[in-house]
């Protein structure tokens, strides 16, 4: 669905409403390369063979930890037309939401308590604040800048690459499925066939 602002037409945002992404949290990412062209490698035998765009999107993900505050980075792996990511927030806000609990490996969510909307303000939701302002070391802040830095660098080099505009991310709510995306990141590149962007 679209809605204006500034009198042009946008895309409503696919982020969870209610949620402020600089908010301690681990996030499974999926960026896309634009139309899901096969930019950034292939898949040989089930083992990812990257290109030299893909080892950019691959160097540049390390890159990360550099260049945000507060951030783990959890399982990784770069597929022919996408990646997927896990970035762990972790120092940003201790404390704000209910039922935050570190563990060793990264965090746990036992019970995501999201905050009343406060009806009295204009701006009421962290999804309205976040279409005013994405701020400083939030998930798009960050993804943004990764984004930018890979086709910056594969533009610098002359190699044809493009992300589509959107990520998708989900808010990894607990230890089990912590575990469960990391292995389905893991095992991505054997079960390449089977992808939905295959």
């Amino acid at each position: 669905m679209s809605d204006k602002f500034k009198g042009k037409y946008r895309n409503e945002s696919a982020r969870l409403q209610n949620w402020d992404y600089g908010s301690n949290a681990a996030y499974f990412i999926t960026i896309c390369t634009k139309d899901r062209e096969h930019y950034l490698g292939e898949i040989i035998n089930h083992k990812m063979q990257v290109s030299p765009a893909g080892g950019i999107a691959h160097v540049l993900w390390y890159e990360i930890k550099n260049h945000a505050k507060n951030i783990e980075l959890g399982e990784f792996v770069v597929m022919p037309n996408h990646i997927h990511g896990i970035l762990i927030l972790n120092g940003n806000n201790a404390g704000i939401w209910d039922g935050v609990v570190g563990t060793t490996h990264a965090l746990s969510l036992q019970s995501i308590t999201i905050p009343p909307i406060d009806a009295g303000h204009t701006l009421s939701t962290p999804g309205q604040q976040r279409f005013q302002n994405q701020g400083k070391n939030t998930i798009s802040s960050i993804v943004g800048s990764y984004k930018s830095a890979v086709t910056k660098y594969c533009n610098r080099l002359g190699f044809d690459f493009s992300w589509q505009p959107r990520f998708h991310d989900h808010i990894i709510r607990d230890d089990k499925s912590f575990q469960n995306i990391k292995n389905y990141i893991c095992e991505n590149p054997e079960k390449w066939q089977d992808d939905k962007f295959y």
